[in-house]
């Protein structure tokens, strides 16, 4: 309890102010996210709220910020567009049924998530290899930055165009104003965070100068909203009345799930690693899942599209001085205040100043370091480095993590299965002694098996595991075949220093193995003090 209360903040000031800045960062994140689904705004800050603050107070680690993300967005599209198809064709059609289905599917991620983290599934996370890592900061970088692109965009008769002329150079002059304050004011002074300082000073400059720009407001108009004006998030009560329209999609409604569990874990886990590396502290990645899974199913109860944790404003929380609870708390409770009494002045925030605040995320989230040591590093491992940065800007977030874990498990595997060695001697009563080095297990079986020759080796033959450990059934099964062979062809085979998981398995297929190891047996390299000795100096 003391180190919950501890961590909830220590700095009460900046917590604050970078839980204020935050929050201004997730306005139009939430917004875009919720049109990219197919959904009302306030679904999207219903949800960022909701998962913010439930993460904040009881989610794995301090200064960690989650919301409405993009990835889960991107994955909730095909369902939202099912169930809205499936409600017209209703005799009594059913207006935003695909937001119905969403919210009944965000209970079922909410249990898996919380699962995930009962069973302990968070401490996965510690196996995923640095060039992952590396590749997979370097495509989320490239992400953000694309995804801010979107914003060089304005509405002309209906259809999204590219801004120009005079609007192009107004927007590329704020936000390049909004980087340079937020580059040098740092070296002034660190008592007012830098992005909210830069978001207050280009909105003066918009609002006092009268400058016709783009704003959080016609950001939201322009995409078919109507603005941020709402009230709290109420219970839907009446999602259990549409369980029968689910009948023959359930399939869809569980693999949807299982997706969106799985991309929320993975994105969330893999920032909590992040945010342990530039705080130099350690989350838990277990209550992160569980907060994150009770996160969704609030959102699925009271109207939020769910999601996860967010890189590009967590790494804005803790550059702003952010390392406490209260930080998430303020970001959330502050975006609430906006939907339920800001929305005319947070409407009129240029939207250049928050691009200019996500593009200073994305120069400090890349890994630079990455290109001076592409050279250095081994050629498997920059070839995973790169792939999961291309994959990530290409598919997913979560699609490039599990493709990199299995192409770096992939190399371990095919390096490890070259390593296994036999040493060859012939002792002095003739017997013939093969000392196996290097880890038995699927990939090096057929290294294993081409050490041994039964035709020719004497009559008794003996494998000593004292440098070697299987590892897996695959290996049993070699070492079962090729023991086999020496007693079928009538020889004596001896298995010494075997590990005793193997051994009790070897014993289990087969109590007459416990005739063919060695199990009273002095290991001659290791040697155990248990006598105390007095000495003399």
């Amino acid at each position: 309890m003391k180190k919950y209360i501890k961590n909830i903040t220590q700095n009460p000031k900046n917590d604050i102010l970078s839980g204020l800045t935050v929050a201004l960062a997730l306005v139009p994140e939430a917004v875009a996210f919720a049109f990219v689904a197919g959904l009302d705004p306030l679904v999207g800050l219903y949800g960022a709220f909701i998962m913010g603050i439930i993460t904040a107070v009881f989610g794995g680690r301090p200064g960690m910020i989650s919301g409405a993300t993009g990835a889960m967005a991107v994955v909730m599209v095909h369902m939202i567009q099912e169930g809205n198809a499936v409600g017209q064709a209703l005799d009594n059609a059913i207006p935003n049924l695909g937001l119905q289905w969403l919210l009944i599917t965000l209970l079922i991620v909410g249990m898996i998530q919380i699962l995930g983290g009962t069973f302990r599934l968070g401490k996965f996370v510690r196996l995923i290899p640095h060039p992952v890592m590396m590749g997979f900061v370097n495509g989320l970088a490239i992400v953000i930055f694309l995804s801010q692109l979107t914003l060089f965009k304005e509405m002309v008769d209906g259809e999204s165009q590219w801004l120009s002329g005079t609007a192009l150079m107004m927007m590329l002059g704020l936000v390049i104003v909004t980087m340079l304050i937020m580059h040098f004011l740092p070296k002034l002074t660190t008592k007012v965070p830098a992005a909210l300082a830069a978001i207050a000073i280009v909105a003066a400059i918009t609002i006092l100068g009268g400058l016709e720009v783009s704003t959080v407001g016609s950001f939201i108009k322009d995409g078919g909203g109507e603005g941020l004006k709402g009230g709290l998030p109420e219970f839907q009560s009446q999602i259990f009345g549409f369980m029968d329209s689910i009948n023959g999609h359930w399939s869809l409604i569980i693999s949807t799930a299982f997706l969106l569990a799985a991309v929320g874990l993975i994105e969330s886990l893999m920032t909590l690693n992040l945010v342990d590396d530039l705080t130099e502290t350690r989350g838990s990645g277990n209550r992160e899942c569980i907060a994150q899974g009770a996160g969704n199913i609030l959102c699925g109860l009271f109207g939020g599209m769910g999601g996860c944790a967010m890189i590009g404003q967590s790494i804005i929380n803790v550059n702003s001085g952010g390392r406490g609870r209260l930080s998430g708390i303020v970001a959330a409770v502050t975006l609430l205040c906006f939907v339920l009494f800001g929305s005319s002045l947070i409407e009129q925030i240029p939207i250049a100043a928050l691009v200019g605040v996500m593009f200073m995320v994305v120069i400090g989230t890349f890994a630079w370091s990455s290109f001076r040591i592409l050279n250095k590093i081994p050629l498997s491992d920059a070839f995973v480095l790169i792939a999961v940065s291309i994959i990530t800007v290409w598919q997913d977030l979560a699609i490039a993590v599990i493709a990199g874990v299995i192409m770096s498990a992939l190399v371990f595997a095919w390096k490890n299965a070259t390593m296994i060695r036999a040493r060859k001697s012939i002792k002095g009563d003739g017997t013939k002694v093969y000392q196996i080095w290097g880890p038995l297990f699927f990939g090096s079986v057929q290294n294993f098996n081409s050490k041994f020759d039964v035709k020719t080796d004497p009559q008794n033959v003996e494998v000593d595991f004292i440098e070697s450990k299987v590892s897996d059934h695959s290996g049993i099964e070699a070492l079962r075949s090729i023991a086999n062979k020496y007693l079928d062809a009538g020889k004596k085979i001896k298995l010494t220093h075997l590990s005793k998981e193997c051994q009790s398995l070897l014993i289990k297929s087969n109590p007459e193995w416990h005739a063919y190891i060695e199990t009273n047996i002095d290991d001659p390299r290791y040697h155990v003090v248990t006598d105390v000795m007095d000495l003399e100096v």
